[in-house]
């Protein structure tokens, strides 16, 4: 089984996302599944060893349900175009996300729209030490691999509650996500050394992820 076998799956999923076709397909589904959970169990056991600070988290609990939410979503196809995962679920830690699918794949960390608890100790974070944070953004590595934080298009227009117009970080205190994301290509995954690209991007986005941890549990 390979990245390869993967896609493809996604890609009839695609084209016949029924629950007759599942039915009929599910032998192939549960093997293609099982193969993303022993990837993710063995990249769990890789970032382990780069970050003294990760949690352990299995693949059968890292991966997402394949399944819509017809319930909130009754719009949408009753399958996902893709399988998605989230390693190192740590309580109050920022999401490491892995994205593999037929329109896009990608790898994401931080938080995207957190509650307004996690939001307030962000902010409380930056407005400590904000510079440190504007320092990680900025180094050169980071910029050339990871680009800009991700604009959710919600940011204030104006400054949060309790704090100035003029603050030295007001761009930043403005802002209800703190996530970035690198976008892969289908080609990048199926490729032999797709471990070694996950593993260059997470030590990347490492002190990013220790400061928004950091800002959260303070």
């Amino acid at each position: 089984m390979t990245f390869h076998t993967l896609y493809e799956f996604l890609s009839d999923l695609g084209q016949n996302n029924t629950k007759e076709w599942m039915d009929a397909n599910r032998k192939h589904y549960e093997e293609v599944r099982d193969f993303y959970i022993s990837w993710l169990n063995a990249m769990d056991i890789k970032l382990s060893k780069v970050d003294p600070g990760y949690t352990h988290t299995t693949g059968r609990q890292a991966i997402n349900r394949i399944n819509n939410n017809l319930m909130y979503h009754p719009n949408k196809p009753i399958y996902k175009d893709h399988f998605g995962a989230g390693l190192d679920k740590e309580i109050k830690q920022s999401d490491f996300y892995i994205h593999l699918g037929t329109s896009e794949s990608f790898i994401a960390v931080g938080f995207y729209k957190p509650k307004s608890s996690i939001l307030k100790s962000i902010r409380q974070g930056i407005d400590y030490n904000g510079d440190e944070l504007k320092k990680i953004l900025n180094k050169k590595s980071f910029k050339n691999l990871l680009g800009e934080l991700i604009d959710d298009g919600d940011s204030l227009k104006t400054a949060p509650k309790g704090y100035s117009q003029e603050h030295d970080h007001i761009e930043l205190l403005r802002r209800k996500t703190f996530a970035v994301q690198v976008e892969l290509t289908q080609k990048e995954v199926m490729n032999a050394d797709f471990d070694d690209r996950v593993i260059q991007i997470y030590k990347e986005m490492l002190p990013f992820r220790n400061y928004l941890n950091k800002a959260v549990s303070v």
